[in-house]
């Protein structure tokens, strides 16, 4: 069995490290990596340390428009399905990515897979709502991550291929976490020293994350939950993403935020340690909410929805908008009720669900 995987961002290779460990054992895959999201980090070292395959092809498609980055990605992956001519293609999550692979393959009658099938915002106004969506409608096999994601497919009149399989961020967690633990506190601590220089005092930390176009649309809604941030109880390690980059430099020449750790995106180890360790995480990431609640570590979202509607169960996860007071009391408020958590992602096998899946 020949199967082309298509990922465009380092949170995809992680996930797709996942299903790969399991998936090459006895079949062949090409890892197509788009190019969509260019990462600093992505070195020799986050393969080799990480255990990630290096990627067969790279498209380099970079950034640009979603139109103009969709299209060069969907011809450059059209003629490797036409060269390779594989049984499957397999796409991950919600990127321009994924739906350039399924649409590439929907129109070469090729079966697409997409692995977290079925998850909704019911927000339309979100390019990863639409990609999402239009790749559940193209998809062959709908792989989903929990219940509430079949239920969503239900909804759209998607029944066939469908699949409850668990969350392969599950299987990445609990596997890369024993890694993470090999390594002591002091460890990360230094790593950190010396990767970013000077640290300031961290014996205690929240872990922040913000790069969500509805977020960094406006630098004003920077500047407040910049605002929230520098007046929290404790320092905010804040990996700063290179789409909020520019708004974050413009607001450091008028501000002196003293209470705000500002470095460079992380590498998964390190963001594992500090998410587990954190006191709490504030973010618009999808994928680290879902971390979060796996670490059983609080969570506020700056949204006004999340596809990951579980979190919310038992507050392990409040949303919260982008204002400066509604973060601060979102931040103080949050008690998460552990009699209401559950094992909503499952127990660290989807990757093994797909590829029984896939033989048949």
């Amino acid at each position: 069995m020949k199967i082309v995987t298509v990922v465009g961002a380092r949170p995809q290779f992680i996930k797709a490290a996942a299903v790969s460990r399991k998936l090459r054992k006895q079949n062949q895959e090409i890892l197509i990596h788009t190019g969509q999201h260019y990462d600093a980090n992505m070195s020799d070292i986050f393969f080799d340390e990480l255990k990630i395959p290096y990627p067969d092809i790279n498209l380099g498609a970079g950034s640009a428009s979603h139109a103009r980055q969709t299209a060069e990605m969907l011809v450059g992956i059209e003629e490797i399905l036409i060269r390779e001519k594989p049984d499957y293609l397999m796409v991950y999550g919600d990127t321009n990515s994924t739906l350039a692979g399924a649409l590439a393959a929907s129109k070469l009658h090729i079966p697409v897979v997409h692995v977290e099938a079925g998850l909704r915002s019911y927000n339309m106004r979100m390019p990863e709502e639409q990609n999402r969506v239009l790749t559940d409608h193209l998809s062959a096999f709908l792989l989903c991550p929990t219940d509430s994601a079949v239920e969503n497919l239900k909804k759209e009149g998607i029944k066939q291929g469908v699949y409850p399989i668990g969350d392969v961020m599950c299987d990445a967690v609990l596997y890369y976490s024993k890694l993470m633990e090999e390594h002591d506190r002091r460890y990360y601590l230094s790593r950190l020293q010396s990767l970013y220089g000077r640290i300031a005092d961290m014996s205690e930390w929240y872990l922040a994350t913000i790069h969500r176009a509805e977020n960094t649309d406006d630098i004003q809604k920077i500047e407040k939950i910049l605002a929230a941030f520098e007046r929290m109880d404790a320092k905010v390690l804040f990996p700063v993403h290179p789409r909020t980059r520019h708004f974050v430099d413009t607001l450091c020449e008028r501000h002196r935020y003293g209470n705000i750790q500002f470095v460079q995106p992380m590498g998964y180890l390190d963001m594992l340690y500090f998410t587990k360790n954190a006191k709490k995480i504030v973010t618009d990431s999808g994928g680290l909410q879902k971390e979060a609640y796996i670490l059983n570590t609080p969570c506020v979202t700056v949204r006004d929805q999340t596809e990951w509607t579980e979190t919310l169960t038992g507050e392990f996860n409040v949303l919260a908008k982008p204002d400066t007071e509604d973060i601060l009391n979102k931040v103080s408020q949050i008690q998460p009720d552990q009699s209401k958590r559950k094992n909503y992602y499952g127990n660290g096998d989807a990757a093994e669900k797909i590829v029984e899946i896939l033989k048949g």
